[in-house]
């Protein structure tokens, strides 16, 4: 049935109001969210499904699972660049040694561990009443054998590489002094210096220097029971424990080759602080009777020894050469006329 302006009925009835059917229209349109959507929380949280509808309650759990695994992987990686950094500053810059013999007390007691600088003779000279470790190989000790390689190459690559690497690793720990090839010893003459013993005090001389040894010598030890008179050869050291009466130094070598001097290019380098055990801790300084002003300015003098020797050798020699070539020439000329 129409009405007046000839409209539908349907439009009055169902709708109403100018408009209802454009509102209408626009709802049916729009997406319908699913009947089964679960409910918001009354409180404003978060659905237990997540944002999306998905359970995330395992998430962490996860997340911290997985940090574990990546610790666990990194620490080989951590345990090789820890063990490569060691290695380089053993074989460069600093080298444990641990002290197996009593040559050296009271300054060193066997089982102490101590550190030797490796980089300091690099930037100066070794100095007297410096305790060094040095290798005899050569000088005190005889040269390694030859060996001649393993014809099996799986032992020859172990040799090569495996061997060297175990061994350097248990260096890390400590290299026993004083045992083997490696010896520890207080130096004290250097190359052109000339040491003996024993002065009238009994104490042993450098350069004619007494040197008074009380502070780092064995309590009651004498400085030496062996009399001994050297001029230390070019490029080498003479050492001595501080525990004179029980050390094998240079005074019981002197048949080795230098006399019983060792090479100063065999020096591994100078100890400077024990710190094994803990009650040991302290450091190892030049003694004072090293920096007597009379052993330094012998020492100056110490090098240029032979060259004045000779010097003043050669002036009268040669003052008397040219007296007799003066007196042949005289009586030459004279049977001439």
């Amino acid at each position: 049935m129409n009405d007046e302006h000839g409209s539908s009925d349907w439009v009055t009835e169902d709708f109403g109001a100018p408009g209802a059917l454009f509102e209408a229209l626009t709802a049916a349109a729009a997406p319908q969210e699913p009947s089964g959507a679960p409910e918001e929380p009354s409180d404003g949280s978060e659905p237990s499904g997540g944002p999306e509808g998905k359970d995330t309650s395992r998430g962490p759990a996860r997340q911290q699972q997985h940090r574990r695994l990546s610790a666990w992987q990194e620490l080989p990686i951590l345990i090789v660049v820890a063990l490569a950094i060691a290695l380089v500053i053993k074989s460069f810059v600093v080298q444990p040694f641990f002290i197996p013999s009593s040559s050296m007390e009271d300054t060193l007691l066997v089982g102490d561990k101590v550190l030797v600088n490796k980089l300091v003779y690099h930037f100066r000279g070794i100095d007297r009443g410096d305790i060094i470790v040095f290798n005899g190989t050569g000088s005190w000790n005889p040269p390694a054998p030859v060996t001649r390689p393993s014809s099996d190459p799986i032992v020859r690559a172990y040799d090569a590489t495996l061997r060297p690497l175990f061994s350097s690793i248990a260096g890390l720990f400590g290299t026993p002094a004083d045992q083997g090839t490696d010896y520890v010893k207080r130096v004290i003459g250097l190359p052109g210096d000339h040491v003996a013993c024993c002065s009238a005090q009994g104490l042993v001389t450098v350069n004619g220097v007494p040197l008074h040894e009380s502070s780092y010598l064995y309590p009651g030890a004498a400085p030496s029971q062996i009399r001994f008179s050297i001029t230390v050869p070019s490029g080498r050291l003479w050492v001595m424990g501080d525990n004179r009466v029980v050390s094998d130094d240079s005074r019981m070598r002197q048949g080795d080759p230098g006399f019983g001097t060792i090479p100063e290019n065999e020096v591994i380098g100078r100890a400077f602080v024990i710190v094994w055990p803990p009650s040991r801790w302290r450091t190892l300084p030049i003694p004072s009777t090293f920096d007597q002003p009379t052993l330094k300015a012998a020492a100056g003098v110490a090098p240029y020894a032979p060259l004045a020797a000779g010097f003043g050798a050669a002036v009268p020699l040669t003052w008397l050469q040219r007296r007799v070539r003066r007196r042949a020439r005289w009586r030459v000329a004279g049977n001439r006329r």
